[in-house]
């Protein structure tokens, strides 16, 4: 298999084949990612790609889950989406499940029946990184979409039967009042947006990024743990939809938290309120084994 640059998957797609569709992101301006930054957005051909997954087939054989990357692979061409899936389909029997990261944008620019016809196809999962339900924020950290907006394309993907896990990051506004803020608005989203996925990220400056040279200047402070697990706990009482899958597992955050909203709600509140309420950093995920 070739891939071109560095590599980003949700953790979830562990054990799927990674197909680079495009090369980069087609926004790439989020002052808190460092994904691609050393990439300039292409879309790769059909062709590069068909011989990709033929590369695959004589490598893996048969497939179950493949992975669309880099960062917007959403933003290609219906038509040629509809090609790549169903090449995809046709070399590997047992394929049940093609995943792709989603920009708000392109997701917005696709209409309900291409979005429709997509899923059809076999697109069964998108991950939307939401980040917050905070309109200002969302403007601050150039999302390039506003609430309303950012809730639309989320309620398309799930209109259009993709399965959507919707992404928000603990911290993002910094200390005090607007901390709580983003929680709230991040929950209102949520409870709008009806994914059938939540997955929490804690924010990490990276180098390079608008974030980590905000930080360096003192313009930006970091949150430190409790403070994060205070905003996963407001989200968390917050949250009114049923049947959520809360996942809060990734290496970023302080405290590994996962369950099903409304089912597991207390029993999710109960184990942070035990880590707040003692201040105890035993129970918390050390700094240098966090990651991205």
């Amino acid at each position: 298999m070739r891939y071109e640059g560095n590599i980003f998957r949700p953790f979830s797609e562990a054990k799927s084949y990674l197909l680079q569709c495009t090369i980069g992101c087609s926004h790439n301006q989020c002052t808190f990612c460092g994904m691609y930054k050393d990439k300039k957005y292409r879309i790769r051909s059909l062709e590069e790609i068909k011989t990709d997954i033929a590369m695959a087939k004589n490598y893996y054989n048969d497939l179950e889950k493949v992975f669309l990357c880099d960062g917007d692979a959403i933003a290609i061409d219906t038509d040629i989406l509809l090609e790549i899936l169903d090449e995809l389909y046709r070399t590997f029997p047992s394929l049940r499940h093609v995943g792709s990261y989603v920009g708000p944008r392109s997701t917005l620019n696709k209409s309900m029946s291409e979005l429709t016809a997509l899923r059809a196809a076999g697109l069964t999962k998108a991950y939307l990184g939401v980040e917050t339900g905070d309109d200002r924020l969302l403007k601050e950290v150039k999302k390039g979409v506003s609430y309303q907006e950012m809730l639309q394309a989320g309620q398309n993907l799930v209109n259009a039967g993709i399965n959507l896990s919707a992404m928000v990051l603990l911290g993002l506004a910094g200390p005090g009042e607007r901390s709580r803020e983003h929680a709230l608005a991040t929950a209102e989203i949520i409870n709008n947006m009806k994914p059938q996925y939540l997955a929490a990220l804690t924010v990490t400056p990276v180098p390079n990024t608008v974030l980590h040279r905000q930080v360096l200047a003192g313009e930006f402070k970091i949150l430190d743990a409790f403070e994060t697990l205070e905003e996963m706990k407001w989200i968390f009482e917050n949250i009114t939809i049923d049947g959520l899958k809360f996942v809060g597992a990734h290496a970023s955050n302080y405290l590994p938290v996962s369950g099903t909203l409304q089912k597991d709600r207390q029993k999710m509140l109960d184990m942070v309120n035990k880590v707040l309420e003692s201040q105890d950093k035993r129970y918390l995920r050390s700094e240098n084994m966090r990651g991205l």
